[in-house]
């Protein structure tokens, strides 16, 4: 079993028939033997923009009002969860190749606003994937998870809506197979 550890890809197996994750790509952003885990589904849209869920102090159709907010996962959906490209948000968490998690919200809100901080740098999540401590490790064990490790710097590379494919693509050999999978393999 690969060593899991946070900046590490999680790729939905084709098959896996859980709607919360069905197809899904998911950034492991913390990862402990002890407390378990923690992560955001990079590929899943929701119908809201960032100016859906948060004041701001410009207008509605501004490119930051009008940032897509991705579900996360389906733990805590009232909460919401970051990932950037700046280094220097006080607080936030380097998970390697560029990719910022958290930090300092203000801070990273004065940067979009002011412009130092471009809209495509930047995702927002509503709520996020948690599990316990072991019970990833039983889900890899049991085939439910491909991991893809330190990969975090995919995020602002693919297109959210061919992720998953894309990933697989790129893994090459028997996930290049998988990629092809269908959705519904009866209507084949």
């Amino acid at each position: 079993m690969p060593r899991l550890r946070s900046s590490s890809l999680l790729i939905s197996q084709p098959f896996l028939g859980d709607p919360n994750f069905e197809r899904s790509v998911v950034l492991l952003c913390r990862h402990d033997e002890e407390d378990g885990s923690f992560g955001l589904v990079l590929n899943r849209a929701s119908n809201l923009n960032l100016s859906d869920v948060l004041q701001l102090p410009v207008p509605a159709d501004s490119p930051v009002a009008q940032l897509p907010l991705l579900i996360g996962g389906p733990v805590q959906p009232d909460t919401l969860h970051y990932l950037h490209q700046r280094p220097d948000v006080p607080e936030a968490i380097d998970l390697g190749q560029g990719v910022y998690w958290g930090g300092d919200f203000q801070v990273l809100v004065g940067l979009l606003l002011s412009g130092e901080l471009a809209p495509e740098a930047v995702r927002f999540y509503a709520g996020y994937s948690g599990w316990t401590a072991g019970q990833l490790a039983e889900e890899i064990g049991e085939n439910v998870w491909i991991v893809h490790p330190d990969a975090a710097g995919k995020v602002f590379t693919l297109d959210n809506d061919a992720f998953w494919q894309a990933i697989l693509r790129e893994k090459g050999g028997r996930f290049r197979a998988l990629s092809n999978y269908p959705v519904d393999p009866r209507l084949n």
